[in-house]
């Protein structure tokens, strides 16, 4: 009997050194739960776009974030703030002042992602820009653009007009159909074969407007906060056929109407904001 004591004393005894290290087992954690080391640029972004607007900013690499078939890299983290401030300015602040405090933060994507170098497409065109699921914006050619050069300043910038545009449109949908209308003819999946002044002379603001008509709106609107109201008529009055004209401008009215009915957004406004914050930036 005495045995049989000592037997049932050392199963309870290994039964609680067991519960002991699955107690311990199980209050560790394989996760990294400690904050992270932030620098400088990671400080700044926090302050300007995480904190106020609730969209993160990523620019260390991350592969689940790209598209693994493409050659791609990071941006140099010197290239990152100057990028994002201009950026900021002319996006985020020409909406801000026009359309109030609360727009972007209502209707934004979350991320941001930032990429250093171009994305070639196998057709020879470059993305510029993709809107994901109205919840990520990324900009590609980071690294390589020059913010004191209008040209190269418009055409990085343009990237989140357009993209932004799209995620406006999934917020409240615009009407395809008679925008669509305008030039049913004109939409090809080869939108890259034609130049832009072709495209123009064809009811188009520019020859990727082509390839459908919710990319033809972005490019509509992306026009006309790229440009100020002088020079975007400009581009307009420079269009020889007639048609063209007038289909542009057809389009132009919707996106007009648009913005008001669905936002009370004066379009102008936001064009001449938008300008003005252009130089700003240039300056």
């Amino acid at each position: 009997m005495r045995y049989i004591y000592i037997l049932i004393a050392f199963v309870f005894l290994t039964l609680a050194i067991s519960c002991a290290k699955t107690e311990d087992t199980l209050t560790e954690s394989n996760l990294d739960t400690e904050t992270p080391s932030l620098n400088a640029t990671d400080i700044w972004l926090r302050g300007n776009y995480t904190s106020p607007y609730n969209i993160e900013v990523f620019y260390n690499w991350n592969e689940n974030r790209v598209d693994f078939n493409r050659y791609l890299f990071p941006p140099t983290v010197e290239k990152v703030k100057p990028a994002m401030e201009a950026v900021k300015a002319i996006w985020l602040e020409t909406y801000r002042e026009v359309a109030g405090d609360d727009f972007v933060k209502l209707i934004a994507p979350r991320e941001i992602l930032l990429i250093g170098g171009i994305n070639l497409n196998p057709s020879g065109t470059i993305t510029l820009g993709l809107a994901e699921g109205g919840k990520r914006i990324t900009f590609f050619n980071t690294d390589l653009v020059d913010l004191k050069d209008r040209n190269q300043l418009i055409r990085f910038v343009s990237t989140i007009q357009h993209e932004y545009t799209h995620i406006i449109n999934q917020t409240v949908p615009f009407d395809e159909e008679t925008f669509e209308q305008i030039t049913p003819s004109g939409y090809t999946a080869q939108w890259f074969n034609s130049s832009i002044a072709e495209a123009r002379e064809l009811g188009f603001i520019s020859d990727y407007a082509r390839s459908n008509e919710t990319e033809d709106f972005a490019e509509m609107v992306t026009a006309l906060l790229s440009n100020d109201n002088a020079s975007y008529n400009a581009i307009i009055d420079a269009i020889t056929s007639e048609q063209a004209k007038t289909d542009i401008r057809a389009k132009e009215a919707l996106v007009v109407t648009y913005f008001k009915s669905e936002f009370d957004i004066d379009i102008y406004e936001l064009q001449r904001v938008a300008a003005e914050n252009v130089l700003k930036v240039l300056n």
